[in-house]
């Protein structure tokens, strides 16, 4: 056992969070068990060692104290009385300061300064700045409960080994990097302190964006849609993946090919056809007026930015992940079933009745059935509703005190962008019905904004008003149609 006692600390820190992770989970994988037996061997051993390095430097001191002729060499420990001598106190003695260096240093997680790059990997680095984007978390202005959750999560599932995800966190949540965006936003960049004037700085270092500033981690329109609910249906039932680059990359497989294989007989080449869809991700923008008068309450403005930020991003995807062309926006769950295998027709020309609903839920792979879910316009659950007295021949199993949440035992989500009539000599997807986890929504965090000082009328005289410019990337396609059946009425 080669470590220090300070290294001694900080390794059972980290595993001790590592174990909780783990802990946490529902089911662990026969892997997940593997890992939390070798560290909960680890740290008996860590522990162990840590004790007896304690307990060799406190019989030092002893010694030390019981040798009245013997003096303390000007380059011994300089710590007196619990007080280190370094100047940040990182060199502080953690036994004779129990107050340990890993606490010291995270009561200040933004602070990176204290991150230490010496002896090692890139990896080591990406967890400490994760623990300390955790901690931040918990610590930044001008969040719930709900949005600490959801910017906790997202942390967790999509941050990489080298914590890119953990550098913007730390970097855009911090009390400084607030004041210095709410400057902004209230047209006041002008009071700008030279450490708000750093934490901007360091935001802009980590993207590749020219001009605009990065939304506030705790402002930013991605968490607060998951903290808060999407208004767009399909969003809360697809699969949400966080992408670091211009394209998000998935991995899939085929079907494993299993035989009978008699006893002591060499094993097939039964590997999967490994595949890799992915899912471009596009920009879109948009912009925000906003009066003067309006701004003059800096807080107001701080945190309303947000929640319209957000809803223009969710009201504008709702149509995209319906019907969005793939050509510089997403791909639409209608525009990547069309001209599939998923798509199935109406028994009848022109003509919806309920046997079609049946028709779809029987076309659907049994393999897909108990995570799948309907999507259409409310005009069409309506006329299911219609197909009898009885209130839709008992397709419904729910439909009082309006709630009609499922329908075949399967949850109903409404999408306004969905066919909503029956046109005759016309294609009518009127329904999709399948496993939208199959469907892929791809964010990039990191919304910018570029402030706008004054606005100008048709004269180009001042309006009385300022605004906000602001773009971000997201991208969606469904990554396995076969996962889907989308009824067409024709």
């Amino acid at each position: 056992m080669e470590l220090s006692h300070p290294q001694s600390l900080i390794r059972l820190a980290d595993i001790k969070s590592e174990l909780e992770r783990l802990g946490e989970k529902p089911e662990l994988t026969a892997e997940d068990e593997k890992t939390f037996d070798e560290l909960t061997r680890e740290f008996g051993e860590v522990d162990q060692h840590r004790r007896h390095l304690e307990r060799k430097a406190a019989l030092d001191r002893v010694r030390a104290s019981a040798t009245a002729t013997e003096r303390r060499a000007p380059s011994a420990l300089a710590v007196t009385g619990g007080t280190s001598h370094s100047a940040d106190g990182y060199d502080a003695d953690p036994i004779l300061n129990p107050d340990s260096i890993e606490d010291r240093r995270f009561r200040n997680p933004w602070d990176l300064s204290e991150v230490r790059t010496w002896n090692r990997s890139a990896e080591e680095v990406g967890q400490e700045l994760k623990a300390r984007a955790l901690c931040a978390i918990e610590k930044m202005r001008g969040a719930d409960d709900r949005i600490r959750s959801a910017g906790t999560g997202i942390l967790e599932s999509w941050d990489d080994k080298k914590g890119s995800i953990a550098r913007m966190v730390l970097a855009t949540s911090s009390p400084q990097y607030l004041r210095a965006w709410s400057k902004l936003a209230g047209g006041r960049g002008n009071l700008l302190s030279a450490e708000e004037q750093q934490a901007l700085e360091r935001a802009m270092s980590l993207t590749d964006n020219q001009g605009g500033y990065l939304v506030p981690f705790q402002l930013d329109p991605t968490v607060i849609i998951t903290s808060n609910g999407s208004i767009n249906q399909i969003r809360q039932v697809a699969r949400s993946v966080v992408a670091t680059g211009d394209v998000w990359n998935g991995v899939s497989a085929g079907a494993v090919q299993w035989r009978w294989a008699a006893e002591a007989t060499e094993a097939g080449d039964n590997a999967p056809a490994f595949a890799q869809p992915s899912v471009q991700v596009h920009k879109a923008d948009g912009f925000v007026p906003i009066s003067i008068e309006a701004m003059d309450d800096a807080e107001n403005v701080t945190m309303e930015v947000g929640r319209l930020l957000a809803f223009g991003k969710d009201t504008l995807e709702a149509a995209a992940f319906i019907n969005g062309t793939g050509s510089g926006q997403p791909t639409g769950i209608v525009t990547a079933l069309t001209g599939t295998s998923s798509v199935v027709t109406s028994t009848t020309t022109d003509t919806f009745a309920s046997g079609d609903v049946y028709k779809l839920d029987g076309a659907l792979p049994g393999r897909y059935r108990p995570n799948a879910a309907w999507l259409a316009n409310r005009n069409i659950y309506n006329a299911v509703r219609q197909f009898d007295s009885a209130g839709g021949t008992n397709l419904w199993e729910r439909i009082g005190a309006d709630m009609p949440p499922q329908l075949l035992g399967r949850s109903a989500l409404e999408a306004e962008d969905m066919d909503g009539t029956i046109t005759a000599a016309a294609d009518n997807p009127v329904m999709v019905y399948g496993d939208f986890s199959n469907y892929v929504i791809a964010d990039r965090i990191g919304m910018t904004v570029e402030f706008i000082p004054h606005l100008v009328g048709a004269n180009r005289r001042p309006t009385g008003q300022r605004g906000w410019y602001a773009w971000y990337r997201v991208g969606a396609d469904s990554v396995n149609d076969g996962a889907f059946r989308m009824l067409n009425v024709t």
